[in-house]
C-alpha cells in the first residue's frame, strides 16, 4: 500500500468515528501583505475536532508538525493567496476590511487537497459518522 493509500485509509477511520459540525464565517481579514481570507469561529467543536485529528495522525501515522504546537490554530478560508501581489493586496484590502460577512453551514466530511506544483487540488472527500442524516441548526 503506498503512502496515499495508508492517508486515505487513515483518514477515513478519523472521519467516520467524528460527527458533523457546525462552521461559522465572521467577517474578513489577512495576513498580511498578501492573504485576505474570510474568518472561520474557533469554536469548541472545531477545536475538538482539529486537536482529534492531529492527535489521530500523529498516532497512526507518525505525522506530526512541531511547528502547529507553537502557533494557534488559525481556521480561514482563502480568499486572495499570496499570487497576490503586495500592490493590489493595499488595492483589495481596503474593500474587505470593513465588510460584513456572517455565514453558517454544517461540515460533513474532511477533505484531502494535493498540491501538484502549481495549486491545491480535491483529491477525495472523507465523509463524517452520520453526516447523511439531517442536522438542523437553531436559527440564531
Amino acid at each position: 500500500m503506498d503512502e496515499i493509500d495508508t492517508l486515505k485509509q487513515r483518514l477515513s477511520e478519523f472521519a467516520i468515528a467524528q460527527t458533523p459540525i457546525p462552521i461559522s464565517l465572521s467577517g474578513f481579514s489577512a495576513f498580511v501583505p498578501r492573504v485576505i481570507y474570510i474568518n472561520v469561529l474557533r469554536t469548541p467543536a472545531l477545536l475538538d475536532l482539529h486537536q482529534a485529528l492531529l492527535t489521530h495522525m500523529e498516532a497512526a501515522l507518525g505525522i506530526a508538525d512541531p511547528n502547529a504546537k507553537q502557533r494557534p490554530f488559525a481556521p480561514h478560508m482563502t480568499v486572495a493567496f499570496r499570487d497576490l501581489s503586495k500592490q493590489n493586496f493595499r488595492a483589495a484590502w481596503p474593500e474587505f476590511q470593513h465588510r460584513s460577512l456572517e455565514f453558517e453551514f454544517v461540515a460533513s466530511h474532511l477533505t484531502l487537497l494535493l498540491h501538484d506544483g502549481h495549486c491545491w487540488n480535491r483529491y477525495e472527500d472523507f465523509p463524517l459518522a452520520s453526516s447523511t442524516t439531517s442536522i438542523h441548526l437553531p436559527m440564531s
